[in-house]
């Protein structure tokens, strides 16, 4: 395997944006989204699919992305787009991309594969920045393979949870991604609490995939808080409605990063004093909830708190 460093990045929210839009990318560009990808897949009719790659080539070359996390969606590799998909974009606009986004991975081969391919084109074209990939698992097949897929290759930065077609694969109501089910708990829990603990374990990010109800922003909230608290550092966007409430979910509140701050500091002394413990304000912290601690510092230093 390759010596591919994975960059720390913000993926608070994840915007989708249709790559046959031009005028839609051009607003994305200009979005308070940490992260967005350019989609060819579902977003893009097949007689339109060949068309959209110049549409993103075009937009990632010209267009101001600021700090953003550039990403294209493929086209899954089942289809005969994908590989072509991967070629005119990195050939022509390498530069300018930070991530590939492989829908419908199966098992850790399908990553391999596009591993294997960004780095022939990288040679080809003698890039001097690498590529990294986002994987989306939306297949029941994939969720049993998940901790494989998590681990397949030092490129992969993250894996995204597709409620859309993981419902269709699973034979759940598709009412259930808008929320308006009748199961008594979340639905998603097992899958998000797997996809989760596979990212965590192989040191890459878990992202919640998308909310289909644009116009249910407490909804949406709602979906957001549950996929923070299990782990996940961020949740896609399909409208720009939904940015700000996803980056105020996945953000630790100013007072908590202080907070968090100072009982790291104070850990630090005691530590340093020889005691495993101290007492903050009636809480008691030692190494493992300073563990906890630090997560949120991280965070809040990525963000630039």
């Amino acid at each position: 395997m390759e010596n591919y460093q994975r960059p720390k990045r913000l993926r608070r929210v994840q915007l989708a944006v249709p790559g046959s839009s031009e005028k839609m990318m051009a607003k994305a560009a200009g979005s308070d989204a940490d992260h967005v990808f350019l989609d060819l897949e579902d977003a893009v009719a097949p007689n339109a699919k060949v068309g959209a790659r110049s549409n993103i080539v075009n937009a990632l070359r010209t267009l101001d992305w600021g700090k953003k996390t550039r990403c294209v969606r493929i086209n899954d590799l089942g289809t005969q787009w994908a590989y072509e998909d991967i070629i005119h974009i990195v050939e022509e606009a390498g530069e300018f991309v930070d991530t590939i986004m492989v829908p419908k991975v199966m098992s850790a081969c399908d990553v391999r594969f596009v591993a294997t391919l960004l780095r022939q084109i990288e040679k080809k074209t003698g890039m001097k920045r690498q590529i990294g990939i986002e994987a989306l698992i939306e297949e029941v097949e994939a969720m049993q393979e998940i901790d494989n897929i998590a681990r397949a290759d030092p490129r992969l930065e993250c894996i995204i949870f597709g409620a859309g077609d993981y419902s269709a694969s699973q034979g759940i109501d598709i009412r259930s991604i808008g929320g308006e089910n009748g199961y008594p708990g979340d639905i998603w829990h097992f899958a998000r609490f797997k996809l989760v603990v596979a990212a965590r374990a192989a040191g890459i990010d878990a992202v919640d995939g998308p909310f289909a109800n644009f116009k249910n922003p407490e909804a949406y909230r709602e979906e957001c808080r549950r996929a923070m608290i299990l782990g996940c550092v961020g949740k896609w966007a399909i409208h720009p409605a939904q940015i700000e409430v996803a980056i105020d979910a996945f953000s630790p509140k100013p007072e908590d990063v202080e907070r968090a701050r100072k009982l790291e500091a104070a850990y630090a002394k005691a530590e340093a004093e020889g005691m495993g413990s101290v007492n903050i304000d009636g809480i008691m912290v030692d190494a493992a909830s300073v563990r906890i601690v630090r997560n949120i510092i991280k965070k809040a230093d990525l963000i630039g708190m």
